[in-house]
């Protein structure tokens, strides 16, 4: 039998699945949290907190199973980033597998990007990919799907200086609106979605609390800060060294692509959704 408070967090030390586990546990859930490094400080936080820490292999549906098993939830999240592109799908398809094999009731998937085939954006592409696996499967999923994150502006991992602040607005555009959502509220999004399952089960929930341009994120920065952000000039040739050419291809998409949102939409399941200005306030 499966515990109907229980839910597995893969990614639990990272951004998103670090949220949820917060959001859950302070909700009253059972959170078992998957992380390649127990030992690390972000995994002894979340036992503190009281997690069930364990460690799992996601790209292994058999490393995976143990840690699934008497499990009612499971959020998945992978990093493209850090596991490459191509692992991302198997990892994935990993997670469906493993769910599917042990019983759980519901998925929620973290997607991203506009949920349409053909942009050439590798990590979309891959997250449709994922998603047809899971749906495939027959898993009651509910797919989360924000387009940019506000960490771009101040976590290190994304090199804002260069990323967000010198590349972005040249290949977006200064001027083009983006659809923001902060990956700390994705945690509240998830732990609403696991209870409410009969509202949510077979959603697809594009993810936006506020849309600006890199100019107007720009000016709220100096306006909550004090300060302008700092930039730091780099032809596009070298960014590639660092992290490949999936970013700019995004970029470029989206200076000549409108994605459709709807922030009703989203602050109806969260209304505590930060804005840009009360994120950089924060």
């Amino acid at each position: 039998m499966n515990d109907a408070r229980l839910v597995v967090v893969t990614g639990a030390t990272g951004r998103q699945g670090g949220s949820v586990a917060r959001h859950l546990l302070a909700g009253g859930w059972r959170v078992r949290a998957l992380t390649r490094d127990p030992s690390s400080p972000a995994a002894g936080r979340l036992a503190s907190a009281g997690a069930e820490v364990v460690r799992a292999d996601m790209a292994s549906a058999d490393s995976l199973r143990p840690a699934f098993a008497g499990a009612h939830g499971v959020f998945s999240v992978q990093n493209p980033m850090t596991s490459g592109l191509d692992e991302e799908v198997q990892q994935g398809r990993a997670v469906g597998d493993a769910a599917v094999s042990e019983g759980v009731r519901h998925v929620v998937y973290a997607s991203a990007g506009p949920g349409v085939p053909g942009t050439g954006v590798r990590q979309w592409e891959n997250k449709l990919v994922v998603r047809a696996h899971l749906e495939s499967l027959g898993l009651p999923l509910t797919v989360l799907r924000p387009m940019a994150f506000m960490e771009l502006m101040t976590d290190k991992d994304f090199y804002p200086a260069v990323s967000m602040w010198h590349l972005m607005p040249k290949l977006i555009g200064a001027d083009r609106p983006l659809l923001w959502f902060s990956a700390g509220d994705v945690g509240a999004v998830a732990a609403r979605v696991f209870a409410e399952p009969d509202r949510f089960v077979g959603a697809d929930l594009p993810l936006c609390a506020d849309v600006r341009s890199v100019d107007e994120c720009r000016a709220l920065w100096r306006e909550t800060r004090g300060r302008a952000p700092r930039g730091f000039p780099m032809p596009i040739w070298l960014f590639h060294k660092f992290v490949g050419d999936d970013l700019t291809r995004m970029w470029r998409w989206l200076r000549t692509h409108p994605v459709a949102y709807d922030l009703d939409a989203t602050r109806a399941i969260v209304p505590s959704a930060r804005t840009v200005r009360e994120w950089l306030a924060h």
